[in-house]
């Protein structure tokens, strides 16, 4: 496999950082992925959304409101609203 170095702005390496930790996958993984799905090459296709409701709890369905709640909360605490 070759190695390849790319530059990323702060915010954009965060954020690949958090998704890849977010899935279980390494950082190189989810950069294959990604280059590879924008190429037309990908292998494996992924929906952006696929496992975000994903839960050890029980139903997500009774919790709806808490959980967008939790969400606008710390979009507000980060200053995205």
């Amino acid at each position: 496999m070759k190695r390849t170095t790319v530059k990323l702005p702060e915010d954009l390496d965060a954020k690949l950082r958090a998704e890849a930790d977010r899935r279980g996958i390494t950082v190189s993984e989810l950069t294959r992925e990604a280059i590879e799905t924008h190429l037309g090459l990908g292998r494996r296709r992924h929906l952006a959304s696929a496992g975000a409701w994903r839960s050890e709890t029980g139903d997500l369905s009774t919790r709806v409101d808490e959980i967008f709640g939790e969400i606008l909360d710390e979009k507000r605490r980060k200053g995205e609203l």
